[in-house]
């Protein structure tokens, strides 16, 4: 295995960690019973850096996929 397989693989459990953990009230949760509150919330402090992180390591974790399809 080399590292670029390595880096993949650690971009790929970041990206599911930092989906994990944000926190929204919306979804599906209104078709079982949850809140049905539609309201927009604006992010702050630690919830937008996260935001912006699952964003970065997606198109990373793109990146290093087409990079490897395609044999780079």
């Amino acid at each position: 295995m080399d590292i670029f397989s390595i880096v993949e693989i650690v971009v790929a459990v970041l990206l599911m960690a930092s989906i994990l953990i944000q926190e929204r009230s919306s979804g599906l949760s209104g078709v079982f019973g949850g809140s049905g509150d539609a309201s927009y919330q604006t992010r702050r402090g630690i919830e937008k850096g996260i935001f912006g992180a699952t964003i970065v390591l997606a198109v990373l974790f793109a990146a290093l996929a087409l990079i490897k399809l395609l044999g780079m």
